[in-house]
């Protein structure tokens, strides 16, 4: 064992200027009859998690997210029931579960940020900063629906949820102040005054005008989140629009600081708060659906929902929706997979990892359906409805329909309460990792490790002061624009450049041979993994991206259209994440000399930085070169990859030799 400490006594008068900017290093080198390896040890060194444990629910925290309560239940009574089962598992073994290991084993391989890991290929390093701007632009919004979740729950803290009646000043002439049961299971239409009229009584004009008077009626629940939370404005021609929502405002500024305080120590602190954000929602569900099955309407609202129409697994609709419900459930190519994963062992079995949390995820998903449409088949009951008829999803079931469904129970604040914190964990559990996905981004890149709080803070107050934007009573109209476009187009072109860049560029071979380091023995099966990142995943993702053009449609909310420069808007910020990827490259090739192909070639060849150090040591392996190095020719580039650039410029900074140790000092800004 060889130990470097500081220079000699007698050394220090020439090295004052060296000592002011320098950081102690220490080097240990184990010799094996079969293996050599060197481990660093600086004082900036990358935090790991505390335990496996912490990094799985980590990952389950951020794949187990809004999303699996209030999109999936809806997608599965949609597109067949039961038998949209069929699709989705397939999806997950051709595109999700892929994804998935792929993305956690180059986090693990590389311990690096989205941004900095694109030493493999440094001139694809576009695609992480494309994944730093989508985990910004995510962050804004999804914080902003935890502030009203944070507001609904402070609200279900009365003996009479204030969503339960009509009698309140945000209430209009449109709120159904009367029980509809009785009117509407015979048939009849109820009026504004409580009447209810059947058709025999009335002319078809009249019979028409009541149908128009009821489909203008609104849930009182219905009416508290837009007219009294959001306050919502007309559009964006609405002048009065601008005006700021205190009360959301609060709510988003407490969102912020929960969401500092989860991350401002990084992943030691992430990782205590994990255990709460992941566990607690399973509870909370499984209490919900205890209380669901004793409910009136249970059975039709479960029907409805897991009755197989196997009909309709012949539309391409059907295997469109599986397929993006399991890639955005994921959340793979927002950079938070890369991110968590980077602080592991280097050992760690990321193939377990993923196996168990992508399965678990998506049980977490169908379970949720037989609590949401338990309840969605009471409420249904209750007022003399379909099922279909009060199915919903997003927003609207979260905030409209599910309260309106709590407040006819008895016992209502408390069901109330427990859901929307089972709402805060999931939204919470998903956020830590997108935010720290950008923190950890900046202090990457930057090399400012040592100011990671500081980085911390600035990122929070940055994301709460832009998304204030969204407390405003135009809020929600811009809340739609960035759910739609920023982690949708953009997420899915990402990961077609991330898997061609990777496994066609860097080599699929080379990439399962970086996995049979880790892991200590090949992926299984080798050419199932081998195919579908070669080619399965990558063509299922392009079909995804290709269906998700085709669905489009221009943006809306309820009755009001978005003007076109709205959606122009949107394009800008869903495109912007992708376009950094040729304008990172040119600048990249700006840096070399050389012919154009050249530069490129150079580019397409993992830096000297890339993997851990026992890889670059290793002349074997892959021709690395080192990025700072001005293109040379064949023969001199040949023999500058045979050397270690890595061994090399830290055998520039020795200071002394002796049979028993080295020592040496290097500066802090030195990239080992």
């Amino acid at each position: 064992m060889i130990a470097t400490t500081a220079a000699d006594s007698h050394r220090e008068s020439e090295d004052v200027s060296l000592e002011s900017n320098a950081t102690e290093i220490r080097i240990t080198v184990n010799r094996a009859d079969d293996e050599k390896s060197i481990s660093i040890t600086g004082a900036e060194e990358r935090g790991v998690w505390g335990n496996k444990i912490e990094f799985v629910l980590s990952c389950l925290s951020f794949a187990v997210g809004l999303g699996n309560i209030w999109r999936f239940p809806y997608l599965c009574y949609r597109n067949g029931g039961g038998a949209f089962l069929i699709p989705y598992a397939i999806m997950l073994l051709v595109t999700g579960l892929p994804l998935f290991f792929f993305e956690l084993s180059l986090g693990q391989f590389g311990r690096e940020g989205p941004i900095t890991i694109w030493k493999v290929v440094p001139l694809f390093q576009g695609v992480g900063v494309g994944m730093f701007m989508i985990a910004f632009f995510i962050a804004l919004y999804y914080n902003v629906i935890i502030a009203w979740a944070f507001f609904y729950l402070f609200s279900s803290f009365t003996a009479e949820l204030p969503w339960q009646s009509c009698d309140h000043w945000w209430n209009t002439d449109a709120c159904k102040r009367f029980d509809t049961k009785n009117c509407t299971t015979h048939k009849g239409i109820m009026s504004f005054n409580g009447t209810c009229f059947f058709r025999d009584q009335v002319n078809q004009s009249e019979w028409d005008a009541l149908n128009q008077t009821a489909q203008g009626m609104k849930l009182p629940a219905d009416e508290f989140f837009h007219n009294f939370m959001l306050g919502i404005s007309q559009g964006f021609h609405d002048d009065d629009g601008h005006t700021l929502q205190w009360h959301l405002s609060l709510c988003l500024v407490l969102s912020w600081v929960v969401v500092f305080f989860g991350l401002f120590k990084g992943v030691s602190s992430m990782g205590k708060a994990v255990y709460f954000t992941a566990l607690f929602p399973y509870t909370v569900l499984i209490i919900l659906f205890a209380r669901a099955v004793t409910l009136p309407g249970y059975v039709d609202g479960i029907t409805f929902y897991i009755t197989p129409q196997w009909d309709k697994l012949l539309k391409a609709r059907v295997w469109g929706d599986a397929a993006m419900q399991i890639f955005f459930s994921l959340g793979p190519c927002w950079g938070g997979l890369i991110t968590l994963a980077s602080y592991n062992k280097f050992n760690n079995n990321c193939l377990r990892d993923a196996i168990f949390i992508c399965i678990a995820n998506c049980l977490t998903s169908f379970f949720s359906g037989f609590v949401i449409f338990g309840i969605v088949g009471f409420m249904a009951h209750s007022m003399g409805v379909p099922v279909e008829d009060v199915a919903a999803q997003g927003a609207g079931l979260a905030f409209v329909a599910y309260p309106e469904a709590v407040a006819r129970l008895p016992l209502s604040p408390l069901w109330s309460i427990l859901f929307f914190v089972m709402l805060l964990t999931l939204g919470l559990g998903s956020q830590f990792t997108i935010v720290q996905t950008v923190i950890t981004c900046l202090v990457d890149f930057l090399g400012i490790r040592r100011h990671y709080k500081k980085t911390c803070t600035m990122v929070c107050m940055v994301g709460c002061a832009i998304g204030l934007i969204m407390c405003t009573r135009h809020g929600m109209y811009v809340l739609q624009l960035l759910d739609n476009y920023s982690g949708t187009y953009s997420a899915l072109m990402i990961g077609c450049i991330e898997l061609i860049a990777l496994c066609w560029v860097y080599g699929v071979d080379n990439f399962m041979e970086d996995i049979k380091l880790m892991l200590g023995k090949t992926p299984f099966p080798y050419y199932y993994w081998k195919i579908v990142w070669r080619f399965v995943t990558p063509l299922s993702v392009f079909v995804i991206l290709i269906f998700t053009f085709l669905d489009y449609s221009p943006t809306e909310y309820g009755a009001y259209k978005f003007p076109v420069w709205a959606d122009v808007m949107g394009w800008l910020i869903s495109f912007s994440c992708v376009l950094v990827v040729p304008v990172r490259a040119c600048w990249l090739m700006t840096g070399k000399s050389g012919p154009l192909w050249a530069r490129v070639q150079q580019l397409c060849r993992p830096e000297a930085e890339w993997g851990p150090v026992r890889r670059r040591t290793d002349d074997s392996v892959l021709n690395y070169i080192d990025s700072k190095t001005p293109l040379a020719n064949d023969d001199e580039q040949h023999e500058m990859d045979r050397e270690s650039p890595y061994l090399t410029r830290v055998s520039e900074e020795w200071e002394d030799e002796e049979d028993d140790g080295l020592q040496m000092k290097a500066p802090s800004n030195a990239k080992i």
